[in-house]
């Protein structure tokens, strides 16, 4: 999981488009869909921040121009409305350095009448980068869709890099590539234009590089079902990764889950294990493979058995042998709802306070027409030794003032619970609308902190933003996860 952006912030930041360069309109399929990125950052520390955002196209100079944001707030830089960024178009990256610690989450905004939901992934701190960057799934027209993924390099100095492809139960890569990348900027590959992995492939990446690199994916749909979504790269594996959101057939949307699990090694294998409780911290089912050096598995938590249908809950991932990395995928198994799909990663480990950079709600305005306003759903995990405490989730608006604050009973290690700002209790001197329109009142922002009570708590979340489908039927939904962000 990513760490406080301690005075450094490094984004591997896909598919930026400035301004006018590219139009809107209707297009064949989430994969030849354009993208305009907007950053949405938040003050996590305790004074006002003077924030320094330095662009780097993929040639020519760097950008670089400045902005202040108060203690606990959340804003959003679009762009392709910045000033500053009127010549800047195609594909880049971007550093932000700050005398306060920041985190922050890229929303890709797409350029399409057919492509609703918004990719989300997190930035990187400074200490996020890494020699060895993995990748745990690329895709090229398989499960009509295919991958697409940026890797920055994050050091103070020019860095030599190689890219290997694994298919999906080999150890032997099917393709490798070198390439160098100079400070700050960006090398962005899409598996559906690389000849080496034939007309379609099923697998992952391994990054090795002389300096630190950081890397971000894109996962698009091929066919008509417009469904998109994004992850980051993970530098280190771990024996136990947890899983916030677990579910089969679950609500109108029938949402399922789907892990993808990489073996991080180069030589050994990795005997897997999935465990998956339900929302009163019951195991009620466990699934087990063994994953090949550098290879990856697919676990369905519907395939688990004795899975029971309608479940909602959360699941643990260990390994004995080779440590693991693995990216979570919700989608629907109605193809009325074929547009939903999310990922995010999975958590190694967690942290007594989270930040949640990008937090949004409308009470009246979810639909597609005229709002496009979002919804956002935290998921929390409990992932230490013992009860978290009392949970509490503070709601910030665009100028840092709380506007409420939902406080959950304390959970036991392994169980999740749920929050939202609607189920937030309105702070002093704050007006009803703040909540029920979060992030939407006075201006374009919203952010959360989610804090544990108990001494030593760790809990992981996942933010889910959802967004409307359909004018006429409100079940029909996408969406899009991102993690939160530890802050100690």
């Amino acid at each position: 999981m990513r760490r406080l952006l301690n005075l450094f912030l490094a984004i591997a930041a896909l598919l930026i488009a400035a301004h006018s360069a590219i139009p809107v309109r209707a297009q064949g399929s989430a994969y030849n869909t354009n993208f305009i990125t907007s950053i949405t950052y938040q003050n996590v520390g305790t004074a006002m921040a003077n924030i320094t955002f330095t662009f780097y196209p993929t040639s020519g100079s760097p950008i670089s121009f400045n902005r202040t944001l108060a203690a606990n707030a959340g804003a959003s830089l679009n762009v392709g409305q910045a000033s500053e960024l009127s010549g800047f178009s195609g594909q880049g990256s971007a550093v932000i350095s700050s005398d306060q610690p920041i985190v922050a989450t890229i929303v890709q905004i797409p350029q399409s009448t057919s492509v609703r939901n918004r990719p989300l992934s997190n930035g990187f701190g400074s200490n996020d980068g890494s020699n060895n960057v993995l990748i745990a799934t690329v895709l090229k027209n398989t499960f009509n869709q295919t991958t697409k993924f940026s890797i920055q390099n994050a050091d103070s100095t020019s860095v030599n890099a190689t890219l290997r492809f694994f298919p999906v139960g080999s150890a032997t890569p099917i393709y490798t590539e070198t390439f160098s990348l100079n400070v700050g900027t960006a090398r962005f590959f899409d598996a559906g234009t690389i000849p080496q992995l034939g007309s379609s492939f099923n697998g992952s990446a391994i990054i090795q590089a002389s300096g630190k690199v950081v890397a971000t994916a894109i996962e698009a749909t091929t066919d008509s079902s417009y469904k998109v979504s994004a992850f980051e790269g993970v530098a280190q594996g771990s024996n136990t990764i947890y899983m916030p959101s677990a579910l089969c057939n679950f609500g109108t949307t029938v949402q399922r889950t789907a892990y993808a699990v990489q073996n991080t090694s180069t030589s050994n294998s990795a005997t897997v294990t999935v465990t998956y409780k339900d929302l009163n911290n019951s195991t009620v089912a466990t699934q087990t493979a063994t994953i090949p050096a550098g290879a990856k598995q697919s676990f369905l938590t519907c395939s688990a058995s004795g899975i029971p249908s309608n479940f909602n809950g959360s699941a643990t991932i260990t390994s004995t042998g080779a440590p693991i990395v693995a990216i979570g995928k919700v989608f629907s198994g109605s193809p009325s709802f074929a547009a939903l799909g999310t990922a995010f990663v999975g958590a190694s480990a967690g942290a007594s306070k989270l930040a949640a950079p990008y937090v949004r709600w409308t009470q009246t305005r979810f639909d597609i027409n005229p709002g496009n306003r979002q919804r956002a759903f935290i998921a929390i995990q409990n992932v230490g030794t013992g009860p978290s405490g009392t949970i509490t989730v503070k709601y910030y608006g665009l100028d840092g003032t709380l506007i409420g604050t939902h406080t959950l009973s304390s959970i036991n290690p392994g169980q999740k619970t749920n929050s939202n700002p609607k189920a937030a209790t309105l702070a002093a001197g704050q007006t009803q609308d703040k909540l029920d329109e979060f992030g939407y009142i006075g201006g374009f922002g919203g952010s959360a902190t989610i804090e544990c009570a108990n001494s030593g708590c760790q809990i992981v979340a996942v933010v889910r933003i959802a967004s409307a489908n359909s004018a006429t039927n409100p079940a029909d939904i996408v969406a899009e996860d991102y993690n939160g962000i530890p802050i100690n």
